[in-house]
């Protein structure tokens, strides 16, 4: 048998060291490259530990799709505001990582009261409800809170409420996301007026839930303005919508189409996915909020 020299030896131990070292460069390589596992953005789909890493992958940066509970017209579901921007919330969030608040409803829709199925919470409710669900939100590591708003009638309530959180210190941002509709490009629209269960929202829904639209009934009552008022422009009052749409009900959803159901839907959702991306950067306004609220205490020392 022959016997291995000092020199064979060596080599042998430096060919074993080598491997291990490219071996190990490999497994590196393998475990950097790796993808993070997928992880749900439905808040109440998350487990307790999923949870904590989706507070840490989005940022802290959650969002609240905000819908209601009204009449649609003759042929959209009461729902509708609810579904479509969970609808484009949820694909967002799917593009640029945040946690999604599950199903909210508790915004201003009085107008609509006279309406079978339509769910109205007054005023204090409205405001409470949503502050304590954005305080709970952020306690529970959501420190920039976007309220994405799915209803015109919460045009006026949720601008408020981000004006109100100046009125004592927290520790969290609310944002409102209030873009719902493209302003120009997609295929040409055919009806000019379309403010509610319209062309719009019935082919956005086309694409949310097509289930849940009935096209064949879009037509069974006016979607037209009545005219009931007269009274100046800039002169408002709580009644208007009643007096120009009392079946609650604008526009034509007979004239809705899946193509410009596609382009507003992928519009909403682009617009989302930019919103994120913008608050996920943003690093001024909390430290501005703090900065406000530490010189609300003492007016008399703000120097100009």
């Amino acid at each position: 048998m022959t016997t291995p020299t000092r020199s064979t030896m060596r080599l042998i131990l430096l060919l074993a060291v080598l491997l291990k070292m490219v071996t190990g460069s490999h497994q590196a390589r393998a475990q950097t490259a790796a993808p993070q596992a997928k992880l749900s953005v439905h808040w109440e789909e998350l487990t307790a530990a999923d949870f904590r890493e989706g507070i840490r992958r989005s940022q802290a940066t959650c969002l609240l799709p905000f819908g209601i509970l009204e009449k649609h017209g003759p042929h959209l579901p009461l729902g509708t505001d609810l579904l479509d921007v969970r609808y484009s919330a949820l694909h967002g969030a799917e593009q640029e990582y945040a946690v999604v608040f599950p199903e909210y409803y508790f915004g201003q829709i009085a107008e609509a009261k006279h309406e079978p199925g339509t769910v109205a919470y007054s005023r204090e409710m409205q405001l409470a409800l949503l502050q304590e669900t954005t305080d709970e939100m952020a306690r529970n590591g959501c420190k920039k809170v976007i309220i994405v708003n799915g209803h015109g009638g919460n045009d006026s309530l949720l601008p408020f409420f981000a004006q109100t959180q100046l009125d004592k210190p927290h520790d969290y941002v609310v944002y409102i996301f209030d873009e719902r509709t493209p302003s120009s490009g997609g295929p040409a629209k055919k009806t000019k007026i379309d403010m509610h269960a319209g062309e719009s929202e019935t082919s956005n829904m086309m694409i949310s839930r097509p289930d849940t639209v009935h096209l064949d009934r879009a037509a069974n009552e006016s979607g037209a303005d009545q005219h009931r008022q007269d009274l100046p422009e800039g002169l408002y009052t709580g009644i208007w919508w009643y007096a120009r749409f009392p079946n609650h009900y604008s526009g034509e959803g007979s004239a809705a189409t899946k193509e410009l159901g596609e382009y507003q839907m992928k519009w909403w959702i682009d617009s989302v996915v930019k919103a994120i991306r913008a608050v996920k950067a943003d690093d001024a306004s909390l430290k501005l909020q703090n900065e406000f609220y530490e010189k609300s205490k003492h007016p008399l020392d703000t120097q100009p």
